[in-house]
């Protein structure tokens, strides 16, 4: 039972701090900012909020920079979407994965297009 209740709040909170990033935060300026996923502490008070942005480093650094210092701010409006016993305490934390994936992608893209160094059959 305590299992499904994280799992629904998770999601009901990821999708919530997902539409306020999504309206508040310009792309040109902290790059493209997605929820990755949310890590709920066992008594729903406190969530880590893994955080994927897009674009350069300079983009990432701002985008996070600007999520830990509007957090009170995004606890704030979503605690007022989301009604709970207690609000959990949010801490963003920036996740690499996306960044490792794209560079996968990449590697297998390249990888495809490589000329082959010496065809299939053997000749004789």
């Amino acid at each position: 039972m305590a299992n499904l209740r994280h799992q629904r709040v998770r999601e009901l909170l990821k999708r919530e701090i997902g539409e306020i990033i999504r309206k508040n935060y310009q792309i040109d300026r902290y790059g493209l900012i997605s929820v990755v996923d949310i890590e709920m502490g066992s008594d729903l008070k406190t969530a880590r909020v893994f955080i994927g942005v897009v674009g350069t480093k300079p983009q990432k650094n701002a985008a996070i920079r600007k999520l830990q210092k509007d957090k009170g701010l995004i606890q704030k409006t979503v605690a007022s979407k989301v009604i709970l016993k207690y609000f959990p305490h949010l801490r963003f934390i920036l996740d690499a994965s996306m960044e490792r994936g794209n560079r996968v992608l990449a590697i297998i893209e390249e990888l495809e297009n490589a000329d082959p160094a010496a065809p299939d059959q053997p000749s004789e």
